[in-house]
């Protein structure tokens, strides 16, 4: 009987991920088919119930939780999806222990900074990022390098990514409503408030799709004025940095089965 031949262990892994990225790029081209939403928001929940879980620090959660973003991101810009808006710190958050916020201030520096490099992210796909909210209220330098890269990327309009820090949407009406009031318009309607917006006025299309992990059922001040009655809300039950590929995939066909089931109506009409 011969004998098995021994391969070296980095082999597996190699293939491993071979064949991971072509699965990847089949699933995404055939979602690629159908109709593909144009603006996806993100309510990115969980990181910290996944770090107890995992036996991790809290500011390690927070760490994959953007691992996480990175690799759907790239999914989402591979579909060729316009806008993607991810809630990434709530004004009410500033309320958690000193230590996560610094930890969090952290890593928001370091990443706006890893995303924007020539090559990164922004640059490969072309996004332009806009950094939305209070953020009056973030560290001096944490504002130099949100304004550093929104500069740096304005130009670009292949795709948006809004990184909503420190959001409330509360706050964005409230402040949508003051311009409007500010041009001592009589009669304000919703069209007005809807294009003062800070997320309107940066160019994002409607929003199509709001999904939310870590199984809680709310939107907890995100996009309320966006999700309107076609918008469709998911709620997926694991926490955000366990959100992957196999997640999206029926998130997205939901959105396809709905668009050709309304083509139809309207067929039949």
């Amino acid at each position: 009987m011969s004998e098995a031949i021994a391969y070296p262990s980095e082999w597996y892994g190699v293939l491993t991920s071979w064949l991971y990225d072509r699965a990847t790029r089949l699933t995404l081209d055939v979602l690629a088919a159908g109709p593909i939403p144009q603006h996806i928001g993100f309510i990115m929940d969980g990181n910290r119930r996944y770090a107890r879980h995992e036996g991790k620090a809290i500011k390690e959660g927070h760490a994959d939780g953007f691992a996480s973003l990175q690799r759907i991101l790239e999914c989402l810009l591979k579909l060729r999806v316009k806008c993607v808006t991810v809630y990434a710190f709530a004004i009410e958050n500033f309320n958690r222990t000193p230590e996560e916020v610094d930890a969090l201030m952290k890593l928001l520096r370091e990443k706006l900074i890893e995303i924007s490099r020539k090559g990164q992210l922004l640059d490969q796909y072309g996004v332009r990022l806009n950094v939305i909210g209070e953020r009056g209220m973030l560290p001096q330098d944490v504002q130099e390098i949100a304004q550093q890269v929104e500069t740096m990327t304005e130009k670009t309009d292949r795709a948006i990514l809004n990184i909503c820090m420190p959001y409330a949407s509360r706050n964005e009406i409230a402040a949508s409503v003051r311009v409007v009031i500010d041009e001592k318009k009589s009669g304000i309607t919703e069209h007005d408030i809807d294009r003062y917006l800070e997320t309107n006025a940066r160019g994002s299309p409607p929003l199509d799709i709001l999904v939310r992990t870590s199984g809680v059922h709310r939107l907890s001040d995100f996009l309320l004025w966006q999700s309107c009655d076609t918008t469709q809300i998911q709620f997926t039950p694991g926490y955000w940095p366990d959100f992957g590929l196999r997640d999206l995939v029926p998130i997205i066909l939901d959105y396809q089965l709905k668009c050709w089931n309304n083509k139809v109506q309207v067929a039949l009409s």
